[in-house]
């Protein structure tokens, strides 16, 4: 479980693509800050930046500039302060997509044991772990099933479990919720505000979903390479 200390803030982050007259800021100063235990939405138009945000906090893409601080550890002050990336996105960033993306030949308690056994962990740990998050998202009668006998909701489920798996202090959730229908995407981002509080682990969440974001506490809006952050209406899930 992580510690109080954990979260993320984000500091003047900037991304610029290209150089000379053919330059693109895509981010031009991004300000963020996820408290431990805390899920806030992302949203913005098209083309306003959302996409290179989540790249840029996922180390998928260096920034050009700003600072990324995961607890009280700089990840990336102007340059990347870790030197393994790979293992920085497996031991401490979870990533839940639009599409559950579960391997189709393997089940559902390996589809989510899988990153720890990569981790180096013993099969058998690996495998109970998986198995206590599974039980602990109401899918454990589907331990043994492969992915292709789950629903949609019961693969976004598994999803969550494998991005909690290593037990994170950050989650990136892409348009996790597209989807699905209503009443599986509340229950969606209802998983994600328990598993967040259990789990003590900061949530941002990219979406366009008008049917989840009343739902958050807070909000932030990436406009032009910016960040405005508003309070949201935290409409109660229970």
């Amino acid at each position: 479980m992580a510690d109080d200390t954990q979260g993320i803030r984000i500091e003047g982050l900037r991304k610029r693509y290209g150089s000379g007259d053919t330059a693109v800021d895509a981010l031009k100063g991004v300000d963020m800050a996820v408290a431990p235990g805390e899920v806030v939405g992302l949203v913005g138009p098209s083309g306003s930046g959302k996409s290179t945000l989540l790249k840029c906090l996922g180390a998928v893409i260096e920034p050009t500039g700003g600072r990324m601080i995961l607890g009280d550890h700089p990840i990336y002050d102007d340059g990347w302060r870790i030197r393994d990336l790979r293992a920085l996105r497996r031991d401490k960033i979870g990533f839940v997509f639009q599409a559950p993306y579960l391997i189709p030949f393997l089940d559902v308690t390996d589809n989510v044991a899988l990153l720890p056994m990569l981790a180096g962990r013993p099969n058998g740990e690996s495998r109970e772990r998986a198995r206590e998050l599974l039980a602990a998202l109401d899918v454990e009668h589907r331990a043994r099933a492969m992915p292709s006998q789950l629903s949609g909701g019961e693969q976004q489920r598994v999803a969550i479990a494998r991005a909690l798996v290593n037990r994170p202090p950050v989650i990136l959730a892409d348009e996790p919720t597209a989807p699905l229908d209503s009443e599986r995407a509340l229950g969606v981002i209802r998983i994600l505000n328990r598993m967040a509080r259990q789990y003590r682990t900061a949530v941002i969440v990219v979406t366009h979903d008008e049917k989840i974001i009343p739902t958050f506490r807070r909000i932030y809006h990436i406009r032009d390479g910016r960040t405005h952050e508003e309070a949201g209406e935290g409409r109660a899930l229970d």
